[in-house]
């Protein structure tokens, strides 16, 4: 089951108590005062991850507690600090504290955010001693953590997009790496909506199938070119089908350029697709191309899996390096 939108209860540790203790000596009931703080309640942290399923585990157990400091101890000990509780969510979560109206963006992988924060820890007599009082009885009780309800949304963050022209064969590559099980289909926009799928936390869009005139909305154009931009990086599909893949090639290239050159500055690789159905003469006419461009090329069959591991492997180095 996939959540991406869950509220959840959070509570910061309280402060522990101070406590009212004095030394003993030989002969001296009470030599002074040695009583000592309480401990600082936990904190509750905010934390993002690659693991777009987390929110899903979360359903049974809404409730969040950071560990309460300890009270304070006889002979000036202080108490222990209480734990922090750290509450992980995936890469893309934006997290509201519905209490005090404010929220916390997670893009990215990594990033940790206090968002309760623990009870200070109430003082212990020994704190109150002062040259006109040596003998304090005053003690302070510890403050009570924030606490609050937290609505979690998950806005997908898409790292990498599948793009080409209808039947590229985009829908199979995703279902190859991610198992998402897109639908496939031999016929023009069997994708009428980007697919999603998992990769080792990253996400994985297949984006419908451009065709030339898209930038200016052809076809589906400028409803698929706009999930485009939210991508990270490009994995450009082409079906070695075509008469001429190259040509194929740079007309979707065109389309990205047209309707915004920030398009083509991305992170593109060239995915050769369909090698099951050509022979290697056909497959030899594209090593100009590959030897001339700056982009790394791959040439694959979804048919018998040829070559998708060595793509699998250098795409989630590449995603953990970047």
């Amino acid at each position: 089951m996939f959540v991406d939108q869950i509220t959840i209860n959070a509570r910061a540790g309280n402060g522990g108590n101070g406590v009212e203790r004095w030394r003993h000596e030989k002969f001296i009931a009470q030599a002074g005062p040695a009583g000592g703080n309480g401990g600082n309640g936990g904190d509750v942290y905010i934390e993002s991850v690659r693991d777009l399923g987390l929110l899903a585990k979360y359903t049974g157990s809404p409730e969040f507690e950071a560990e309460d400091g300890q009270s304070g101890q006889s002979g000036s000990k202080y108490g222990h600090n209480g734990k922090d509780i750290i509450i992980k969510v995936p890469v893309g979560s934006i997290v509201t504290d519905t209490k005090r109206n404010r929220s916390y963006e997670f893009f990215s992988a990594g990033i940790r955010e206090r968002i309760f924060k623990g009870g200070q820890g109430g003082f212990g007599n020994e704190h109150f001693k002062s040259s006109i009082n040596r003998s304090p009885k005053e003690v302070t009780a510890g403050k009570i953590g924030e606490s609050g309800e937290l609505k979690i949304e998950l806005t997908l963050v898409v790292d990498v997009g599948l793009i080409g022209m209808p039947n590229a064969g985009k829908s199979s590559l995703l279902n190859h790496l991610t198992n998402a099980h897109s639908a496939i289909g031999a016929y023009p926009f069997t994708t009428l909506a980007p697919h999603l799928g998992d990769f080792y936390g990253y996400v994985i869009a297949d984006i419908p199938g451009l065709i030339e005139g898209a930038a200016t909305g052809k076809g589906l154009g400028h409803t698929f070119l706009r999930h485009v931009t939210k991508t990270k990086m490009l994995l450009h599909l082409v079906s070695l089908e075509h008469d001429d893949p190259v040509k194929e090639y740079y007309t979707i290239l065109h389309e990205l350029s047209s309707f915004n050159k920030s398009l083509v500055e991305k992170e593109e690789w060239i995915i050769f697709t369909k090698k099951d159905l050509v022979n290697q003469a056909k497959i030899d006419t594209l090593k100009d191309f590959i030897d001339k461009s700056d982009k790394r090329v791959f040439i694959v069959s979804m048919e018998t899996a040829e070559g998708i591991k060595g793509l699998s492997d250098a795409l989630v180095q590449y995603l953990r390096e970047s």
